[in-house]
């Protein structure tokens, strides 16, 4: 499992540190420790949204949602027992835990299979699939975002429809599958948004994927928050 902190988020963290000094002047250790996660929270949810293009990707919507402080801690030690789970359940999947959530990615070589130019689920996938509802059935304080990609082979509606109908696919899947649908965002994106070298066989293959954000929906969060006021 891949724990992201990228140099952005390095810097937009540092940010949020010089911004919060003034905030916890008078303030004991645990009160500094949540006032500085905070707010460093909300400076990196900001700008790196702004910077991933679209609020609504996977990297957007998991640090666009930081809670901060003690909150977030709590949060985060939740995501890091579902981020283990999925990793031991899927192991094709490439799991990353990023900031208070998890982002999963699975390219055609890895967990959920489309042949080419379908979007139908296969055998392969629906076992991967129904391992991945089990896991948000065990977990329901989240939201999930599901998002369609592909390589650059064909026209630019061609793709966008294509990696639209690959996301709704698998939403409509883990929805038969018994999660709730009002967890769900899908979002597609098409060619837009490659990940490796398109001029490349290997990097193409890997640009055919499907990610999947998994982040605190309100109750975790209010949850979280309120656990963090009594622990302080």
């Amino acid at each position: 499992m891949k724990i992201r902190l990228n140099k952005m988020m390095a810097i937009v963290l540092a940010a949020g540190m010089l911004v919060s000094c003034e905030a916890t002047k008078n303030a004991n250790n645990k009160q500094k420790g949540a006032v500085i996660g905070a707010s460093s929270g909300a400076v990196i949810g900001g700008v790196i949204g702004n910077n991933t293009g679209d609020g609504n990707t996977a990297l957007g919507a998991i640090i666009g949602g930081v809670v901060g402080g003690t909150a977030g801690a709590i949060i985060g030690n939740k995501m890091d027992k579902q981020a283990k789970e999925i990793e031991q359940e899927i192991p094709g999947a490439e799991v990353e835990r990023v900031g208070e959530g998890i982002n999963v990615t699975f390219d055609e070589s890895s967990g959920v299979y489309f042949d080419t130019e379908k979007y139908n689920i296969n055998d392969k996938s629906r076992q991967t699939l129904n391992k991945l509802a089990d896991i948000f059935k065990e977990y329901p304080q989240t939201n999930i975002l599901v998002e369609g990609h592909t390589d650059n082979t064909g026209s630019d509606s061609y793709n966008l429809t294509l990696s639209k109908n690959r996301a709704q696919a698998v939403t409509g899947y883990l929805v038969d599958s018994g999660v709730d649908r009002g967890r769900f965002t899908t979002k597609w994106y098409g060619e837009s948004q490659p990940k490796y070298d398109n001029n490349t066989a290997e990097g193409r293959a890997k640009n055919r994927r499907v990610e999947i954000a998994i982040v605190a929906n309100e109750e975790l969060k209010e949850e979280a928050r309120q656990q963090a006021d009594q622990e302080n």
